[in-house]
């Protein structure tokens, strides 16, 4: 076979398709988020406002989290020097963990290297080793929490998304001695929906189902301290495993599950994905404990970013630009067309210094591309004004419809 030829046509068809993934070479500026300074392939800089950053608060770049990691790194150094079970667990990672148990009111917590290896060492593991497990999925589950399940080749059902009586069936249906585990997400990322959470536990309880609940898009943003949709709304008891990251609303980087005390150390016994990864590095561990705890006291950034939503949203009605409506803080703004979608970000970056990534296939269904916007609370009005009037420019030049007032 010639691997290089099957390699090159396989990447055309992408480009051909409007689905290539372009990476923007961006240096983000301290102190000034959402600005950072964009590289080009010929050599030269520009200014850009970054309207995509999965640091949605802005705690990235917050006095808090970055001081707490140069105390570390001072004292401790840059790497953690092994795994967690072999000279790797520092004490950064134990105050985080306690951090962490304690922001969901959980007896236990497990940091992790990543979001994704968290679903998929957690839920690979769950479904893999819990005898006669069967794992019900929502239709919209992120990737990583598929790869677990598969992973496990456990069977599983999926069920329509948020369909509460489609779950009831599915479990209804399911073998009565089968161990079950009901995974879904509070909020999902590219549509900005938020899941029934009360109803499905209602749905897992009745049918004696464990829960693991994926709040990587809500931790930070929501509840009186940042502990999700769950603690928003109260359900936090009542969910089995809740799963998070730290590299969106927290500014850093890692993942982690919270739950009892006896699932935590099955999950740090048995996951390969946990025994076999060299730990974070302390610094990180330190700066996200700070995120957490300025945010579990702090409704400031909270209120602006929400604050912010509300203006774009507001303004692209005015326009009549068609976007999701969803109580969340993800604006997605529809395209419908591959190319379009990718000509309208590629003339935003290089016309208007605005950078918001194009999401086409395989990550939304073909036909329904949009630009995912995620406000923060460090946009101005003058930020949010110069968006909206670059979106309407080019939404004329695309000949794309309006929704009409």
């Amino acid at each position: 076979m010639n691997f290089e030829k099957y390699f090159e046509e396989e990447l055309d068809g992408l480009r051909e398709n409007g689905n290539y993934r372009v990476f923007a070479d961006l240096e983000r500026k301290m102190g000034s988020f959402p600005r950072a300074t964009r590289y080009s392939e010929d050599g030269s800089a520009s200014d850009v406002t970054v309207w995509c950053s999965n640091d949605y608060l802005g705690m990235g770049q917050h006095p808090d989290t970055t001081g707490a990691m140069k105390e570390a790194i001072d004292k401790c150094g840059a790497g953690a020097g092994g795994t967690r079970n072999i000279s790797g667990t520092n004490h950064y990672h134990v105050l985080l963990e306690q951090e962490l148990a304690d922001l969901h009111n959980k007896e236990s917590a497990l940091m992790l290297t990543s979001g994704y290896v968290a679903n998929w060492a957690a839920l690979g593991t769950l479904a893999s080793r819990i005898p006669n497990a069967m794992v019900f999925s929502d239709g919209d589950n992120h990737a990583s929490m598929i790869e677990g399940m598969r992973h496990s080749r456990a069977p599983k059902a999926i069920w329509k998304h948020n369909d509460v009586e489609d779950l009831a069936r599915k479990l209804d249906d399911a073998d009565p001695e089968a161990a079950k585990i009901v995974a879904f997400e509070s909020v999902y990322s590219m549509d900005g929906d938020i899941a029934p959470i009360a109803e499905i536990c209602d749905v897992a309880e009745q049918y004696g189902a464990m829960t693991y609940l994926d709040e990587v898009h809500a931790v930070g943003m929501y509840g009186p301290r940042g502990g999700g949709i769950a603690e928003q709304e109260g359900l936090m008891d009542r969910l089995t495993v809740i799963q998070g990251t730290l590299g969106k609303a927290y500014g850093v980087m890692g993942g982690y599950i919270t739950a009892s005390s006896n699932l935590i150390d099955f999950v740090r016994s048995f996951a390969s994905g946990f025994i076999f990864s060299t730990a974070l590095p302390p610094a990180l561990a330190a700066g996200a404990a700070a995120s957490i705890r300025h945010l579990k006291n702090s409704e400031i950034e909270r209120m602006g970013q929400r604050r912010n939503v509300r203006i774009l949203r507001e303004r692209l009605d005015a326009i009549g630009l068609p976007h999701l409506q969803n109580n969340s803080h993800i604006v997605p703004v529809m395209v419908g067309d591959a190319k379009k979608c990718k000509f309208i970000s590629d003339l935003l970056l290089d016309n208007y210094g605005i950078y918001v990534q194009p999401i086409n296939y395989p990550t939304v269904p073909e036909g329904t591309e949009r630009l995912r916007i995620t406000p923060t609370p460090l946009h101005t009005t003058e930020d949010i004004d110069a968006l909206v009037d670059a979106l309407s420019e080019l939404w004329s030049q695309c000949a794309l419809s309006r929704a009409v007032a």
